[in-house]
């Protein structure tokens, strides 16, 4: 399966009033096309620095991200983005804020084609018939189902999401995760998420990569084994439990923890 995404032998460091701050060391990374990545890491890793140099709204200090072949240097619209906070424009209505990318990116599209594609995203994430609410008026989960629904509304190939379930209860949280993987059926794209929740990992990715403590490397990759049409109850299964113990245990080494030959 080809790549989509190559990050390779990616640098970064952040300049303070102290000196250099170093966030990633030589990062590789690569992400089939199709494929929903997960990465989890420490608090202060690198992973929101990962998902700005692949979005193009960063440049590393050394090595390069890829994607399609094409080396990233600037923003590019075949990105979408979630994050932790839907960052909904409290001026527009729910409908008027999923069709803002189209607005941008596609200015020839006709306002009718726009609104049918909105909707047709609204209605697959229950939102159907709150399309002329504004965002005050919706609960957290329902602001992030749509803002879900904007970072894909003009079907970008990548879909990066940043921590964007991180803020919710843990039954809208697992409700959201349900939505997701509907949303990757009907909208074939791929996925990185950054998460620091282990079982969110598992339940929505194809693989997980665990990033070292700062500056990150590539510390270990966990190939997903779940089937494709898992359910919530996969999650309680001792083949999920085993790949738990397993990226807890990364995380622990990481942070320094645990010794690295560990069970």
């Amino acid at each position: 399966m080809d790549n989509l995404i190559d990050i390779k032998g990616v640098t970064h460091a952040y300049r303070t009033e102290a000196g250099p701050l170093p966030v990633l060391d030589g990062l590789d990374i690569s992400v089939p096309q199709g494929e929903f990545c997960a990465v989890v890491g420490p608090s202060g890793c690198g992973k929101s620095t990962l998902t700005r140099l692949v979005a193009g709204l960063m440049t590393p200090d050394a090595g390069e991200v890829w994607l399609h072949g094409e080396r990233v240097k600037s923003p590019r619209n075949t990105v979408g983005m979630a994050f932790q906070n839907p960052v909904l424009l409290e001026w527009r209505s729910i409908l008027q804020n999923v069709i803002l990318p189209l607005e941008i990116v596609a200015p020839r599209m006709s306002r009718g084609d726009r609104i049918d594609r909105a909707m047709e995203l609204l209605e697959l994430v229950g939102l159907k018939g709150f399309e002329d609410k504004r965002p005050s008026e919706l609960s957290g989960g329902m602001r992030q189902r749509a803002s879900l629904c904007r970072a894909i509304v003009h079907k970008p190939d990548v879909l990066i999401m940043d921590e964007p379930f991180g803020a919710l209860d843990a039954f809208t949280r697992e409700d959201l995760w349900q939505t997701m993987r509907e949303l990757r059926r009907q909208e074939p794209f791929t996925c990185v998420l950054i998460t620091h929740d282990l079982r969110e990992s598992v339940f929505l990715g194809d693989q997980v990569i665990v990033l070292s403590g700062r500056p990150a490397r590539t510390q270990y990759i966990l190939d997903v084994t779940l089937p494709a049409d898992r359910t919530l109850d996969s999650l309680y299964t001792p083949e999920a439990a085993e790949m738990l113990a397993t990226l807890r245990h990364q995380i622990q080494v990481a942070q320094g923890r645990a010794p690295e030959h560990a069970a």
